[in-house]
């Protein structure tokens, strides 16, 4: 059996203190009036109706517990996957005792809140039924006091198949709701439960049951506060005028004091006297903050973050206080209408911003693996490779707070899809009201988070229905059920819980009536280049408004393949390759392009690197394209980012957290001053696109070189590139460029120089690479500084021209500042090595090893 070691992990932990409380351990001190205690320690589970108990973790899931306690093997090893699949269809059974003191079952309100069930659960507390949960992404607050006791209690959940509980409803029905890439009894529509869980074609099926989120018994007596939401009225350099919005939930009538900190400031930012009534109270506190700091996104300012608390005081007490974190800044969907249809751009403090990023998946099938450690070095490699947006799939779960906070921390503007993905769905009214308790949770948990600027309905939902053949096979009451989701019951939510950001019934959306599926409105789903066919050309002749999604495949590298399979089984087309890799197609798409661009990879590590090169070129071809026509297009969002599991896939960044070729291909393509030759009757087009907000003075400098470094023709010109915008600087006839060399025998290095240091740089081929008359050269690497046992310096240099120089080092978990990168004579690169382990120099010399695409063949 393997285990799974997360290579991003660094070798330092931090040991924060914790508190324990009545034996079990707490997050959290009991305070003035109100005392919450964690209920995480000694939970155990067993399969129900059998006898054997054994240790669980909490959070966690019923998967990474058999797994835990050797009763499966690694889910991602070879194809354990479909072996396991009994785990979906059986019932299972958690259970803990904890203490509660007489001074917690004295209090007037005892609760037991449950932040996440996946999914089908029945609550026992001292074998009394407390609760019947039907949704994953609900939080669960239930009253423990008629069956809580001083002293030992025992706390029981019984997980029903989620599976199996569906089975017998779709028994009754006349048709079945489609759910393209539910890979099983296509039950997954019918429950509020992650998408992915039930598989796609980028991920295995794995049914799961379990406590996901932590559980908690809260005790309080006069008053509770909720909620606080902080809306920002105005905003300018002078002044911001924001109101606090504070929910209470009170025992009964009272008279109380509502305070509000900021604590950012360390100042009193208001107070109010207030009458509170039995039940939910809201209270609105107006304030401003003079000389605010203004968050940004990524790329245009930095991102201050205040912290405001507000207080309930009864009688002169704390009765409770909740605290959140936000930041400051105006946000407008702009959609104007215009010769070309409606515009679809974020605009910031009055900035559009063009968003640059791709889509994010859960980065684990089990969502509890994912730790604070990963979610950092996820978002650290977003931020560092230039993107500022990422738009949460609906096919996933809505993710911990830590990401949202750490968007928040990077400047990381976020979409945030709703839960729903690829699949029609019922709109009986207890399924509605599921979905608006959804919707209103996770809203009001969301909504401070100055990061996310979009609300959206679902993943395809509108464009399957359309497009892919449901209209004619179902009944018109599934569309009027679809409607009465997506245009009813989450925009009603949106609109009455957080009217400061615009809801999007569903990606893609057209925005025009007349024109549901337009390209000249609203975001856009291109798929044409890999499910059609179409060569990575078609992507130069879209023109969007906000591309919302578009990809390529590629594979993981080697070390990647070889914690899934065995020596044997390194070929692509083997039963464990097939079974990490889910599209049906995908192994003869990714060929099928490679062949069009390159000769036939000689073995199998030069076909996954050569995979990695093919995506990367084809993606960065497609995204500078949606740079150049901006304003027109104002959004590059690339299908994706990360994985759930290893595998083939869609990826910049595999499972493991290394980075694809795709990954730093991106910080290039990224680049907020970007220049981008192109081809246009027969003229080469030098555009430069500018992120920044004002003018910069530069210098394109254009070089013809042949494959040997023979410098053919130079030109230079001074400009002054526009801000917030792309245009091209100069034009120059092919003919002219080349004179009389044979275009299979040259290139153009274009360069851009800001205060004569090249910030962006691009080759530009006349020919496909198999077409190019050029012979394999030879890279050499240096050793040139080593700070420490973990960190080196590397030169590469080679003596013609090398495409995609990959630099490895096997059997020893790393990153490179830079990897596949072009060389040319005279065009060294020096690198950064850092070690996740302790290396001597001798050993990284002796490991280092140097690619290029010349050694694929």
């Amino acid at each position: 059996m393997k285990t799974k070691l997360y290579w991003w992990l660094g070798p330092i932990m931090l040991l924060l203190p914790v508190i324990v409380v009545n034996g079990q351990r707490a997050g959290s001190t009991s305070r003035p009036g109100k005392t919450v205690m964690k209920i995480d320690a000694g939970w155990q589970f067993r399969e129900a109706g059998k006898a054997d108990w054994h240790k669980a973790t909490v959070p966690g899931c019923v998967h990474t517990d058999l797994l835990a306690n050797k009763l499966i093997e690694d889910p991602f090893y070879r194809d354990n996957e479909k072996k396991q699949q009994w785990i979906g269809k059986t019932n299972w059974e958690y259970t803990t005792t904890f203490k509660a003191s007489p001074s917690i079952v004295n209090h007037q309100n005892v609760e037991l809140v449950f932040e996440g069930l996946d999914t089908y659960a029945e609550v026992y507390l001292n074998d009394k039924l407390l609760l019947n949960a039907d949704n994953m992404f609900r939080t669960w607050r239930v009253n423990a006091k008629p069956a809580l006791k001083a002293g030992d209690n025992t706390l029981r959940i019984l997980f029903r198949s989620p599976i199996n509980e569906i089975l017998p409803v779709m028994a009754k029905l006349k048709y079945q709701l489609p759910a393209s890439n539910d890979q099983g009894e296509k039950t997954s529509p019918f429950t509020r439960k992650a998408p992915y869980h039930y598989g796609w074609d980028w991920g295995p099926r794995f049914v799961t049951s379990g406590i996901w989120r932590p559980v908690s018994l809260e005790a309080w007596d006069t008053a509770r506060v909720n909620d606080l939401q902080i809306v920002v009225n105005k905003l300018s350099a002078d002044e911001a005028q924001v109101t606090a919005n504070v929910e209470i939930e009170a025992s009964g009538s009272d008279t109380a004091t509502v305070q509000l900190e900021n604590v950012t400031a360390r100042s009193i930012a208001g107070k109010q006297e207030v009458k509170l009534n039995k039940g939910t109270n809201k209270v609105s506190i107006a304030f401003t903050i003079a000389k605010p700091s203004i968050w940004w996104p990524s790329g245009l300012g930095t991102q201050p973050l205040y912290t405001f608390r507000a207080r309930a005081l009864v009688n002169g007490k704390v009765a409770d206080e909740r605290s959140t974190r936000t930041g400051l800044r105006t946000l407008e969907l702009r959609r104007q209408r215009d010769n070309s249809g409606e515009s679809f751009m974020f605009v910031i403090n009055g900035v559009p911003v063009f968003a640059k990023g791709g889509n994010w998946i859960p980065s684990d099938s089990f969502p509890t693996r994912i730790t604070d450690e990963k979610y950092r070095y996820m978002m650290e490699s977003v931020r560092d490779s230039n993107m500022n947006m990422l738009r949460v799939w609906g096919g996933g779960i809505y993710e911990s707070d830590v990401f949202y906070e750490l968007a928040d921390e990077m400047g990381i503007l976020i979409w945030q899809d709703f839960m729903f993905a690829c699949s029609m769905y019922p709109a009986n009214q207890e399924f509605l009201d599921s979905v608006r308790a959804e919707a209103i949770d996770n809203v009001k948990r969301l909504r401070n988070h100055p990061s996310i600027v979009l609300w959206a309905g679902n993943n395809e939902v509108e464009t399957a229905w359309r497009n892919w053949g449901w209209r004619q096979q179902l009944p018109s009451s599934v569309w009027d059920d679809y409607v009465k989701i997506f245009h009813g019951v989450l925009q009603e939510v949106c609109d009455a819980y957080d009217p400061s950001r615009a809801y999007w019934p569903s990606s893609p959306h057209g925005g025009l009536p007349d024109d549901p599926d337009s390209k000249r409105s609203g975001d856009v789903h291109y798929w044409e280049v890999w499910h059609a066919e179409k060569p990575f050309s078609e992507y130069e002749k879209q023109r969007p408004r906000f591309m919302s999604e578009y990809g390529f495949q590629s594979f993981p590298n080697i070390e990647t393949v070889k914690y899934y399979t065995l020596p044997n089984e390194r070929d692509i087309e083997s039963p464990i390759m097939l079974a990490h890799q889910r599209h049906p197609r995908g192994n003869q798409l990714v060929r099928e392009y490679m062949l069009r661009e390159y000769p036939k990879p000689k073995d199998f590590e030069s076909f996954l690197y050569m995979s990695q090169v093919l995506q990367a070129e084809g993606i960065a071809l497609g995204t500078e394209h949606l740079r150049r026509i901006m304003p027109h297009n104002m959004g590059a969002l690339y299908w994706q980012i990360n994985d759930c599991w290893p595998v083939a896939s869609w990826s910049s960044i595999d499972y493991f957290g290394r980075w694809k070729a795709l990954q730093y291909y991106s910080r290039r393509f990224y680049n907020d001053l970007l220049i981008s030759p192109t081809m246009h009757d027969g003229d080469l087009q030098f555009y430069v696109v500018s992120d920044r907000v004002n003018p910069v003075p530069a210098k394109i400098k254009v070089t013809v070189l042949s494959f040997d470094g023979a410098r053919l023709k130079a030109l230079e010109r001074d400009v002054t590139i526009a801000p917030l915008a792309s245009r091209s600087y100069f034009d120059v006839e092919v003919s002219e460029l080349l004179e009389s060399t044979d275009k299979k025998k040259a290139f153009v290095y274009a360069e851009l120089l800001v205060n004569g240091k090249a910030v962006s740089s691009h080759d530009y081929f006349f020919a496909p690479f198999k077409e190019l008359e050029m012979s394999k050269p030879s890279i050499t690497t240096e050793v040139i500084g080593a700070k420490d046992r973990g960190k080196f310096r590397v030169k590469v240099s080679a003596d013609k021209f090398a495409k995609a120089v990959y630099l490895a080092v096997p059997d020893h978990d790393g990153f490179f500042s830079d990897n596949f990168f072009n060389l040319a004579p005279g065009r060294d690169m020096v690198v950064e090595f850092r070690s996740r382990t302790p290396i001597s120099v001798e050993d990284f010399r002796k490991r280092l090893q140097v690619r290029s695409v010349f050694d694929a063949f």
